[in-house]
């Protein structure tokens, strides 16, 4: 039972990991995105449809590897709208979020419906591993992350090692979060907060996508244009992590596992004698949020520039 509810519990956390570091490369330039909802369920819809349109000629690992690159290239096209709303039109980025987060859903049912006659995308769950070679045989760490897993999890930890080392030991990173702090000193040194905000943005979307197909497949076999709040999850995650990446992986974790234990509460003996209604566990995530959040979000410091729009003549 051990071994079950960490296995599920990294099926919510690496999803969660991989889009709320897509916000912390956003909000560092600066840029709010809470468009991460709506980027997960364009990524997820067009990453499912296109594993299901080739899985037949092309199935196993090298699919669900390409559908990958398409769901993340799809939240970088999307991310264009939101970055030039919010960059270069100046507009409102809380509206441009909601805006997104509006469209994706009606946008993927409303295809779905056209190229399937269902709002459902049904695919075959090809991708689980079974059992690693030597790896599956180490105690204790060998069931729990090296049987029965998917190759997206040791993905959502290798980009979490790469953007911990981008946005702390590059250049790129220094001058990332120069912008998110102070823009206009930034700019003073030759930097383009324009160009670095671009790029904080589409990287943001390009792992809002990636999350969106990484949550789908460990858990579902049908998508049907609901990513089940995950985005929304992220955005928690970000600020619980205090847009830190070590942090934000142990703030996953936590809600991964609020989330395994409503999930699989029914396999759990304990948890099913204590005869509590279905609902109460299904909830239970969402009110952890907010009351994380609540006691928390004081005590965190966002990017000092983060949601003003750059205006150069400023100082």
């Amino acid at each position: 039972m051990f071994y079950f509810v960490i296995q599920h519990t990294m099926f919510s956390m690496i999803p969660l990991v991989i889009v709320a570091l897509g916000g912390l490369f956003s909000e560092k330039s600066g840029v709010v995105n809470i468009a991460l909802e709506g980027k997960m369920i364009m990524g997820a819809f067009t990453g499912i449809m296109f594993i299901t349109t080739f899985q037949d000629r092309l199935p196993g690992q090298p699919i669900l590897l390409l559908g990958l690159l398409v769901a993340a290239g799809t939240g970088v096209l999307v991310s264009l709208f939101h970055a030039y709303a919010a960059i270069n039109l100046k507009a409102n980025q809380i509206i441009s979020g909601v805006a997104i987060n509006m469209f994706a859903p009606a946008f993927a049912v409303y295809t779905s419906r056209i190229i399937t006659g269902t709002q459902n995308v049904h695919f075959l769950n090809q991708f689980r591993i079974p059992y690693m070679p030597i790896l599956g045989n180490i105690p204790v760490i060998g069931p729990m992350f090296f049987q029965n897993t998917y190759i997206t999890t040791y993905m959502g930890l290798v980009i979490l090692a790469i953007a911990a080392f981008v946005l702390y030991k590059t250049k790129f990173g220094l001058r990332l979060r120069a912008c998110g702090e102070h823009p206009q000193a930034a700019d003073s040194v030759g930097v383009s907060v324009i160009k670095m905000r671009y790029a904080g943005v589409l990287i943001s979307g390009g792992l809002a996508g990636l999350g969106g197909v990484i949550l789908i497949i460990p858990t579902q076999t049908v998508f049907s244009g609901s990513v089940s709040g995950f985005g929304f999850l992220a955005l928690a995650v970000l600020i619980f992590g205090a847009w830190k990446p070590q942090r934000i992986l142990f703030a996953a974790f936590f809600f991964g596992l609020m989330n395994a234990m409503a999930a699989s509460y029914a396999a759990i003996d304990f948890l099913r004698d204590l005869e509590i209604p279905a609902h109460f566990y299904r909830m239970s995530p969402y009110v952890a949020t907010l009351i994380v959040l609540a006691f928390t979000s004081k005590n965190t410091m966002a990017p000092k520039a983060v949601g003003q729009p750059y205006d150069k003549g400023r100082r």
